[in-house]
């Protein structure tokens, strides 16, 4: 069995999986780390090997909490990948979207695949159909767009993520919604169509804690798969074990 941990910036998950099946996954936040993965290692002795994913702060005392009992491998650039890495700065790349891709690889070998991954930030990557990427873009994601809102002005409140109820707001908090979300739909839609026009036989992943919220109100056709990333790290895992 292998355990998946991926720290992100905002929470950490674990996930266990057995072979490609998913036995379960859990969030919280970085400070209950070691009592999280206690736990389960009582429900899931049987872990051997883990997989690290950090692009938050975990700090050596928590890698070593696993360490101690499993086979830990930590996700980097110089780790072993299953394509064709064209990104220009290869060690500035991210952690998370070198899963992402491993994932698209592994999943839609022979496809042009974008990986929309919205969560802190929004983040788009690109890997062609001979398994070659060539990378993408970074922006604000939900969340981070109300609290730039929040932060960087006088007066504007910091509101919860909500759908707009029109795409005029006819207040200032609707106006924030309307602003926010049609903002990051409407970059979604463009991006997507942009890639469209350019490779055939597109394939478009939506992942991400904000994926859910997103998928219905888009226009393209897409597939949304909350667990893409921890499907990548598994893969990844197994590809550097064998």
């Amino acid at each position: 069995m292998n355990l998946i941990v991926d720290v992100g910036n905002t929470y950490v998950k674990f996930a266990v999986y057995k072979r490609n099946n998913l036995e379960c996954k859990t969030s919280f936040e970085l400070p209950e780390f070691k009592k999280q993965y206690k736990n389960l290692k009582k429900k899931y002795p049987t872990i051997k090997r883990a997989i690290v994913s950090s692009v938050g702060r975990l700090s050596k005392k928590q890698l070593e909490t696993i360490e101690e009992d499993l086979e830990v491998l930590e996700l980097s650039h110089e780790l072993k990948v299953p394509f064709k890495n064209s990104y220009k700065t290869p060690k500035t790349l991210g952690v998370d979207r070198i899963a992402l891709v491993s994932a698209s690889v592994d999943q839609f070998p022979d496809r042009n695949v974008l990986i929309i991954d919205a969560g802190t930030c929004i983040t788009y990557d690109f890997k062609t159909n001979k398994n070659e990427y060539l990378g993408g873009a970074i922006s604000p994601g939900v969340t981070l767009r109300y609290k730039a809102l929040n932060n960087l002005t006088a007066n504007l409140p910091l509101l919860v993520t909500s759908q707009p109820k029109s795409i005029i707001g006819d207040s200032t908090e609707d106006s924030i919604h309307s602003g926010v979300i049609i903002g990051v739909l409407k970059e979604i839609d463009g991006l997507v169509e942009y890639y469209k026009e350019n490779h055939q036989d597109l394939t478009v992943i939506l992942t991400g804690g904000d994926a859910n919220f997103l998928s219905n109100q888009l226009k393209n056709s897409i597939f949304a798969n909350s667990n893409f990333l921890l499907e990548g790290l598994n893969f990844l895992l197994d590809y550097n074990t064998k």
